[in-house]
């Protein structure tokens, strides 16, 4: 069954706090964490990848935090979820490659077309849906 990992729903929660939150100021990991009752120490981890891969700005100081490198209109869900999770492909052979190398069924496998082709779709919705949709 295809699932976000729990790194990628913290990210979305985050980007969405962030998006409704930060007008003209800075919010915390501490804050995000209460607001939605989250761990506190993946939230910190999650948004510092986020900042590692350009989607956030973090400040550092008193009145530091973190702030949306660009509006919520302009972040597609894919590049959050990109971020946190380079491959959250449907299945191994999609993540790993797509060849016999990666999986052992690959010359006899009759899914693993059909599967790339939802991959298409599911990757398509994640490109057209901005972070301004969940809020």
């Amino acid at each position: 069954m295809f699932k976000l990992s729990k790194k990628t729903e913290y990210a979305l929660m985050s980007a969405r706090y962030m998006a409704l939150n930060n007008r003209g100021k800075f919010v915390t990991a501490r804050e995000i964490a209460a607001s939605y009752n989250l761990s506190y120490e993946l939230v910190s981890k999650v948004l510092q990848i986020m900042a590692k891969n350009q989607l956030i700005q973090s400040f550092q100081g008193v009145k530091g935090g973190y702030t949306l490198r660009k509006s919520s209109k302009q972040i597609s869900l894919a590049e959050i979820i990109k971020a946190v999770e380079p491959g959250y492909e449907i299945t191994d052979c999609l993540r790993n490659g797509f060849d016999n190398e990666s999986c052992s069924y690959f010359n006899c496998c009759k899914i693993k077309d059909p599967l790339a082709e939802v991959q298409k779709k599911i990757d398509k919705i994640f490109v057209e849906t901005k972070l301004s949709e969940l809020i």
